[in-house]
């Protein structure tokens, strides 16, 4: 566990967290290893799980029937991957597929509920940094239609 602690404080998402905040987290936390193709989760399916992306890339896709993926953003080392696990009914909203052999870290999202519900500044030290990240990943996917649809 020390080992995933220790990988936790040198994330970039983790950076300035207490150490008793991180050793709360570390006790969530798993390896990931994955091939390129495969899935971290799949649209519709249980959010259970958020990753820290130690290695690798993954691109977070939008699947319509009968058509190609659209690939509405590709995150790689130091990023986060997945938000659906904070809001009820905890499901996955995209897709996110490797596009290259990725080690990540997971963090499995009951445990760390409930260590948010015993202990409120873990849960607002998370909020203050999922925040900013939701937000401008929301005002890229905006610039993104903007360009695709705002030509004329």
């Amino acid at each position: 566990m020390e080992g995933l602690e220790h990988i936790l404080t040198q994330h970039p998402f983790f950076a300035g967290f207490s150490d008793e905040h991180s050793r709360l987290v570390a006790g969530c936390a798993r390896n990931h290893r994955y091939d390129a193709g495969e899935y971290l989760f799949r649209e519709g399916s249980p959010a259970d799980e958020f990753f820290l992306i130690r290695h690798g890339q993954v691109a977070l896709e939008i699947v319509s029937p009968g058509q190609a993926p659209i690939v509405f953003a590709t995150l790689g080392e130091g990023e986060i991957v997945g938000a659906s696990w904070l809001v009820p009914p905890y499901r996955w909203m995209f897709d996110a597929r490797c596009v290259a052999l990725t080690r990540a870290i997971g963090i499995d999202a009951a445990c760390l509920r409930g260590k948010c519900e015993a202990d409120h500044d873990l849960g607002y030290e998370l909020m203050k940094r999922f925040l900013p990240i939701l937000v401008q990943r929301l005002h890229a996917t905006r610039l993104q239609i903007l360009d695709v649809y705002g030509k004329r």
